[in-house]
């Protein structure tokens, strides 16, 4: 039996809190960049699928930082070349941002299923990078959550 994706997904900005964001290079597609991402699994919570996605792809525990909802959801088409993971005729996903801030860079062990590499960049930089509008448009979303942060 096939086990199908859900085209619900959670897309998490690993930043510090200077602006520098990880970046990591998919294994299936050599120079697309991109933040933590993955597939809702059934039963679970789109804060738990971001807590799962980010120790699956980068080994962090995402509850020792301040991993916070954006209130940010976009619905797009997913690349055909993905579409296989899903069921037939599903395609389109909604993404949902999160946000992870560390104090600075740090370390971390990539998946080496999912990644081969990884960087961290400042904001600008990495939003240039993405291979996703929708990665770079909440990178570039960094800056004002950052002041925001900061105000509260």
């Amino acid at each position: 039996m096939t086990v199908y994706k859900i085209p619900v997904s959670v897309l998490v900005v690993v930043h510090t809190t200077d602006g520098q964001v990880l970046l990591m290079e998919r294994a299936d597609a050599r120079g697309f960049w991109q933040s933590v991402t993955g597939s809702q699994d059934s039963g679970e919570s789109l804060l738990e699928t971001a807590i799962r996605e980010v120790r699956e792809e980068t080994g962090l525990d995402a509850t020792k930082y301040a991993l916070t909802p954006w209130g940010i959801e976009t619905e797009y088409e997913i690349y055909p070349r993905w579409r296989h993971r899903y069921a037939p005729g599903v395609t389109r996903n909604t993404e949902h941002v999160f946000g992870l801030k560390l104090p600075a860079p740090i370390a971390v062990f990539l998946a080496p299923d999912e990644h081969v590499a990884s960087v961290w960049l400042p904001w600008q930089e990495a939003a240039r990078r993405c291979f996703s509008p929708s990665n770079a448009a909440a990178i570039r979303e960094l800056p004002a959550r950052l002041y925001n942060l900061r105000k509260t």
